[in-house]
C-alpha cells in the first residue's frame, strides 16, 4: 500500500539539488547575529534525526507531541519529524500561561512535550503530573535538549506508514466561548488542501522563475503552519523566514520575494512604514490575507500604495482553506469578499427565512475528522446530510462568491430584529476619523440585546461619538443604530489578529443593567 504520510509528498517536492537554500532566517532590526541559511538537505536530515529520537522512545501509536515554543526553523523541522514518525503534532500559542497549559495537557494527554527552556520549570511539572513521560526544550537560538538528544541519532529515516485518514495534527480552536476544542486534521486533509492551493494560487516552479515566500506568521496556527509552510515546501520554494514580523525588515526584503501571506494587522503595519512602496514590491506576485476580516479601506490603500491587489481567502482550524478570490485575473478580487469555493469544496448558505444572509456550511476533502475526544460536540457541528456548520454567517452572490457577515454567535437580536455587526461596522468605518470598529450586543431590559459600538479613532483624530450615532441614523434602520458608542485606543485581539468580541461583550455586559 502506498504510504500516504504527508511527509512523503512534501519530500517528493524537494528540488533535485538538496544543497540549495530552502530557508533563510532574516535578522531583524535590533536582533543579534547574521542571517542563517538552511538547505533542503538540512531539513531532510535534521527531521530524520528527530524522528529517530521519537521512535527510540517507543511511544504508543498515534501519540501526541505537544509543542509550546517560539517560532524557529527548528520548530518547523520538529513538525516535519513528527509527521515522519507517524505521530500527532499539537502546536500551542507560546503566549499561553500555566492555567491554559493545564487544560491543553490534560485534554491532549501528550506523550511528549517540547517547550522553551525558560518555561521548562513550571511546564514540566504540569506535564509530568498529567502523565507525560518526556519533556524536551527547544529555543529559537538552535539550542535545547531536543536537539542535543537528536544529534545522537541517524540522519536517514523511512516515514512511518500512514493512511489519508490518520490524524496528523490537532489544532485547538480559539476558545472564545467555552473551552478550546481540538480539531483533528488528517494527512489527507492537509495534503489535499495544499495541492489545491498550489494550483489555484499558481505557485511557480523553478523553471518558471520560482516563487520565494516571506514567512512572517506564527507556527501554532493553520495560516502559518499549513497554508504558508506547506505552500513553499510542496513547491520546493525558498522561504525568507522572520521569527517576528518587522515591517521595516520585511519591506527591505520584499524585492527578493514573490509571495507574502499575512493577517490584516500586518498589512496595516506595512502601510504605516514610510519605506513601503510600489518599488519595494516590484518583484512581488501575490499578497494573500486571511485569519481576520480585511477592511475595505486597507484593501484600497494597499492597492494605491503598492500597485498590488490583496487576495483574500477564507478558512478555519477545522477545514484549512475553503474559499479564495481568484489568483487571476487580478481585477476579479473584490474587497470585503472571500471569493469562491475551492475546487472539491461544497459550500452553501442556509437560512430559516427568506433573508439573503444565512449560516455557512461546507463539506469536502479538507474538512476535519472531528473534535478530539468530543464525539457529541462533533455530531452537533455536522448536519444530518454531512455538512459542517462553520458558525459563520455569509451571503452568496449569483456567481457563487462568498461575503462573510460575521459569526453566528455575534448575531445581535434587538427587539426581535436581526442586526449583523459587520454591516454596522462597515458604515462606522466610513465615518470621518474612524480607524476601525467592533459592534456587539449586550443584555438590554427592553430589547433583549442592545447594540453597542466600540471604535478606534485614527491617529490624531478626535471622534465625536454622539455625532457618529447621528450620522448612522441617517444611513441605516433605527434598530441597527448603536445605542451607545465608545472610543478606545485599541480593540482586544488574539494572536492571529481577530477581534475578541467575547471580551468586549463581557466588559460592557452591565451597561444597560439599570
Amino acid at each position: 500500500m502506498t504510504n500516504q504520510n504527508l511527509y512523503c509528498a512534501l519530500r517528493a517536492a524537494f528540488p533535485a539539488d538538496l544543497d540549495r537554500t530552502a530557508i533563510e532566517c532574516v535578522a531583524t532590526e535590533g536582533a543579534a547575529g547574521d542571517a542563517i541559511f538552511y538547505t533542503w538537505r538540512d531539513l531532510d536530515r535534521s527531521s530524520a534525526m528527530i524522528a529517530n529520537l521519537l521512535a527510540s522512545l517507543e511511544l504508543p501509536a498515534h501519540a501526541r507531541v505537544l509543542v509550546h515554543t517560539d517560532k524557529s526553523v527548528e520548530a518547523l523541522i520538529l513538525y516535519l519529524a513528527v509527521l515522519r514518525a507517524g505521530l500527532v503534532y499539537v502546536p500551542l500559542n507560546n503566549a499561553y500561561h500555566a492555567s491554559e497549559l493545564n487544560y491543553f495537557i490534560d485534554n491532549a494527554e501528550p506523550s511528549v512535550v517540547v517547550c522553551a527552556s525558560r518555561d521548562f520549570g513550571w511546564l514540566s511539572k504540569i506535564a509530568f503530573r498529567a502523565g507525560t513521560a518526556h519533556v524536551y526544550t527547544l529555543d529559537d537560538d538552535r539550542r535545547g535538549s531536543l536537539l542535543q538528544r537528536a544529534a545522537h541519532h541517524p540522519g536517514a529515516q523511512v516515514p512511518v506508514q500512514r493512511t489519508a485518514n490518520d490524524v496528523a495534527s490537532i489544532i485547538y480552536t480559539s476558545g472564545t466561548t467555552g473551552r478550546s476544542k481540538g480539531a483533528m486534521l488528517s494527512h489527507g486533509n492537509l495534503l489535499s488542501n495544499a495541492q489545491v492551493l498550489k494550483t489555484l494560487w499558481a505557485w511557480r516552479s523553478e523553471a518558471d522563475g520560482g516563487d520565494v515566500l516571506i514567512h512572517a506568521l506564527p507556527l501554532f496556527h493553520v495560516h502559518g503552519l499549513f497554508v504558508a509552510s506547506h505552500g513553499a515546501l510542496l513547491n520546493g520554494s525558498k522561504m525568507l523566514w522572520f521569527a517576528k514580523f518587522d515591517a521595516r525588515a520585511v519591506t527591505a526584503r520584499l524585492p527578493e520575494a514573490t509571495v507574502f501571506m499575512g493577517v490584516p494587522t500586518l498589512y496595516g503595519r506595512l502601510l504605516a512604514d514610510p519605506t513601503f512602496n510600489a518599488h519595494s514590491c516590484r518583484h512581488m506576485r501575490l499578497f494573500i490575507s486571511g485569519s481576520a476580516p480585511l477592511l475595505a479601506e486597507t484593501f484600497q490603500r494597499f492597492s494605491e500604495r503598492s500597485g498590488h491587489t490583496i487576495l483574500e481567502r477564507y478558512g478555519m482550524s477545522e477545514t484549512v482553506m475553503l474559499t479564495s478570490n481568484p489568483c487571476a485575473p487580478v481585477q476579479d478580487r473584490i474587497a470585503g469578499t472571500v471569493g469562491f469555493a475551492l475546487p472539491g469544496v461544497g459550500l452553501r448558505v442556509t437560512s430559516a427565512d427568506a433573508e439573503l444572509v444565512g449560516a455557512v456550511e461546507v463539506r469536502g476533502p479538507s474538512v476535519f475528522q472531528g473534535y478530539w475526544r468530543m464525539p457529541e460536540k462533533t455530531a452537533e457541528e455536522f448536519t444530518a446530510d454531512g455538512w459542517f456548520k462553520t458558525g459563520d454567517l455569509g451571503q452568496l452572490d449569483a456567481h457563487g462568491r462568498l461575503t462573510l457577515i460575521g459569526r453566528s454567535k455575534d448575531l445581535i437580536i434587538s427587539g426581535g430584529y436581526n442586526v449583523y455587526p459587520a454591516e454596522v461596522e462597515g458604515y462606522l468605518n466610513e465615518l470621518p476619523g474612524v480607524e476601525e470598529s467592533a459592534v456587539i450586543g449586550v443584555p438590554h431590559p427592553d430589547f433583549g440585546e442592545g447594540v453597542v459600538a466600540v471604535l478606534v479613532p485614527r491617529t490624531g483624530a478626535d471622534v465625536d461619538v454622539v455625532a457618529c450615532i447621528a450620522a448612522l441614523k441617517q444611513r441605516i434602520a433605527g434598530f441597527k443604530v448603536p445605542k451607545q458608542v465608545f472610543a478606545v485606543n485599541q480593540l482586544p485581539r488574539n494572536a492571529m489578529g481577530k477581534v475578541q468580541k467575547a471580551l468586549l461583550r463581557e466588559h460592557y455586559r452591565a451597561l444597560f443593567a439599570h
